[in-house]
C-alpha cells in the first residue's frame, strides 16, 4: 500500500448514493455495501464520483425529483462526513482535497431522463456539481438509443440529444457513453467537442456483452481524445461467468426484486431479510478474480494507450465483485496487478486516475473557451 501513496487513485462510477437511500452510515464498515470511508481509506482512494442513477420506469418529474433526492442525500453524507469527505467539481479541487487528508467526491449522473428536454434541468444539475452525464441505462429515452434493452427508437442520439451534446461541451460537463449503443457512441464521437467518456465499461473482444466496447470502438474513442474507464462487473469481465452459473442468475433475480421492494420501504422487514440474506449468498457465489480486470485494461491500453484508460468499478450497482476485489479497500490491488505486470509508475499514476482528472480539466477549458 504505501508504494501508491503518492499515486492519485480515482474511481468514475459507484452506486452509492442508492445505497444512501437504505440509510448506510458512511462512517463505518457496513456489511452489504462495497463502499464506506474505512474501506475507502484502507483502499487508498482519492476520490470517488458518486453515480445519481435514476431507474429506467421513472419518467418526468418523478426521474427529475428522484435524481434530486439522491443529490441531496449525497449533500448530507459529504456534510456529516466532512473531517473525510469533500464535494470535487474540478481537478484542482480533487488535489487540493488530498493536500488536506480529504477523500474527493465527484457527481456524475446516470441516465439523462431526469434532466426530461429542459436544459434548465441540465444548469440546475450542473449547479449542483455533476460532471458527467451517462446519457441513458438499460432503456432508450429521449436522448438516445441504449445498448440494452434498445428498441432501436433513434437510430442513434435523438433530434434533442444532437443540441445536448452542445450544451454539455459549454458547460464543461462530460458525455458518458456507457450504456449507449453502438450507434449512439459514433454519434457522441461525431456532435461532441469535447472528448467523451465510456465511465463504467469494458472490452467486448474479452467478453461479449453489447455494454462493453469493441476493439475499434475504443481505438476511435482514444483518437478523439476520450477514455475507456474498466467496470469490474464479473458479468462484464467473463463472459462465461453469468451463463455457466445458473445459481448465480437466480440469486440476482431474488435479490434486485426484494431489493427494489425494501428501496420503497425500509419498515419492511420481509423485504429487508430476503435481501440482506441474498446477498450473503451472493458472496458465497465463486467470481472471476482481479486478473480479469487487469486483463480488460492490458487489452484497453494495447489498442488506444494507456493514457486512455482508467477505472469505474461499478461498486454498489453490482451484486457480485471478482475475487480480490471484493469492495473498495482492495483497490490498491489493481496498481500492484499493474506493477507486476510491467507498467512504470507513470503509466499506472494515469490509469489510477489521473488520466480521467486530466479529461476532466479539458472539458473545462473547453467550455470556458465556448463561452467566451
Amino acid at each position: 500500500m504505501k508504494d501508491f501513496d503518492n499515486i492519485y487513485i480515482l474511481d468514475s462510477h459507484c452506486d452509492t448514493p442508492s445505497m444512501l437511500i437504505e440509510g448506510i452510515d458512511l462512517s463505518v464498515r457496513n456489511t452489504h455495501s462495497h463502499v464506506d470511508i474505512p474501506r475507502l481509506r484502507e483502499g487508498g482512494v482519492d476520490a470517488i464520483f458518486f453515480s445519481i442513477y435514476t431507474p429506467v420506469t421513472y419518467f418526468g418529474n418523478q426521474a427529475t425529483e428522484y435524481a434530486i433526492n439522491l443529490i441531496s442525500k449525497s449533500y448530507m453524507a459529504i456534510s456529516d462526513n466532512c473531517e473525510d469527505l469533500a464535494l470535487a467539481r474540478t481537478a484542482s479541487d480533487a488535489y487540493e482535497n488530498k493536500k488536506n487528508g480529504k477523500i474527493s467526491v465527484f457527481l456524475g449522473m446516470e441516465n439523462g431522463t431526469p434532466i426530461q428536454e429542459d436544459f434548465s434541468f441540465l444548469h440546475l444539475f450542473n449547479d449542483f456539481g455533476i460532471r458527467y452525464l451517462t446519457l441513458c441505462h438499460n432503456s432508450d429515452n429521449q436522448i438516445c438509443d441504449s445498448a440494452v434493452g434498445t428498441h432501436g427508437t433513434w437510430g442513434g442520439l435523438s433530434p434533442f440529444g444532437k443540441r445536448l451534446l452542445e450544451e454539455l461541451n459549454s458547460l464543461g460537463i462530460l458525455a458518458d457513453c456507457s450504456h449507449a449503443s453502438d450507434a449512439t457512441f459514433y454519434d457522441m464521437l461525431k456532435y461532441s467537442k469535447a472528448p467523451i467518456i465510456a465511465s463504467h465499461s469494458s472490452c467486448r473482444k474479452l467478453c461479449n456483452h453489447p455494454r462493453n466496447m469493441t476493439d475499434q470502438m475504443i481505438r476511435d474513442l482514444s483518437s478523439e481524445g476520450g477514455l475507456v474507464q474498466i467496470n469490474f462487473y464479473p458479468r462484464f469481465i467473463d463472459e462465461s461467468f453469468a451463463v455457466e452459473n445458473q445459481r448465480y442468475r437466480r440469486l440476482s433475480e431474488f435479490m434486485e426484486k426484494w431489493q427494489a421492494i425494501y428501496r420503497e420501504d425500509l419498515y419492511n422487514d420481509i423485504a429487508k431479510d430476503n435481501y440482506f440474506s441474498a446477498i450473503e449468498e451472493l458472496k458465497t457465489i465463486k467470481t472471476p478474480g482481479i486478473s480479469k480486470v487487469v486483463d480488460h485494461i492490458d487489452r484497453a491500453v494495447i489498442l488506444a494507450g494507456y493514457e486512455s484508460v482508467g477505472l469505474g468499478s461499478d461498486f454498489d450497482g453490482i451484486d457480485v465483485a471478482p475475487r480480490g476485489l471484493e469492495d473498495i479497500s482492495s483497490y490498491y490491488k489493481i496498481a500492484s496487478e499493474l506493477k507486476s505486470r510491467g507498467y512504470s509508475t507513470t503509466h499506472i499514476e494515469a490509469i489510477m486516475g489521473g488520466n480521467l482528472l486530466r479529461v476532466l480539466d479539458e472539458a473545462a477549458r473547453l467550455a470556458s473557451f465556448l463561452r467566451s
